[in-house]
């Protein structure tokens, strides 16, 4: 099964994001993970080995210029890129309707919270699979329940692995 995240930022909500494709990878190691992030974020995506491609937006910059050529350009090579993929599920895993936006080029069916557990109600029209879980919750534990909910396991919240691997020679600072 081939599974799009839609997380496009921030960089603390990207690393959150990190448990719950640990768990689904225990679960169903039958899925491939790809992503859609922000491009600042795409350097700390690349930090968990089981994301296979990593597809670049650039929403900041593109509300910037939006009626400028390059970012139709752009926009419209996101949207191929998306669905050439082909994927069986994209998990919105942010709630929000630029990020159902972004899900919604990929011409794949979309999970995401519903709309009473939704950070934008709103962004709930735009999926087929809508999930309910408390917004009380730690984001870490939303997102694996979420994440469980849309692949079809319980995750065992009583373990937590991130499963990023830091990048060869260490990091720099």
């Amino acid at each position: 099964m081939r599974v799009l995240i839609v997380k496009t930022s921030s960089m603390g909500d990207v690393i959150h994001t990190f448990p719950a494709v640990e768990d689904a990878l225990r679960n169903r190691p039958d899925i491939s993970f790809d992503w859609c992030v922000e491009e600042a974020f795409a350097a700390v995506v690349a930090l968990h080995p089981a994301i296979g491609t990593i597809h670049k937006v650039a929403l900041r910059r593109w509300r910037k210029k939006p009626f400028d050529g390059g970012t139709w350009r752009e926009m419209a090579g996101l949207r191929r890129a998306l669905r050439s993929r082909r994927y069986d599920l994209v998990i919105d895993a942010q709630g929000l309707l630029k990020s159902a936006v972004v899900a919604k080029q990929s011409g794949a069916p979309i999970a995401g919270f519903d709309r009473s557990s939704a950070r934008e109600p709103s962004a709930t029209l735009l999926y087929e699979r809508k999930y309910a879980v408390p917004r009380e919750l730690h984001a870490i534990e939303r997102t694996r329940r979420l994440f469980g909910l849309a692949l079809g396991y319980q995750a065992d919240l009583s373990t937590l692995s991130s499963g990023i691997v830091p990048p060869a020679g260490g990091l720099s600072g």
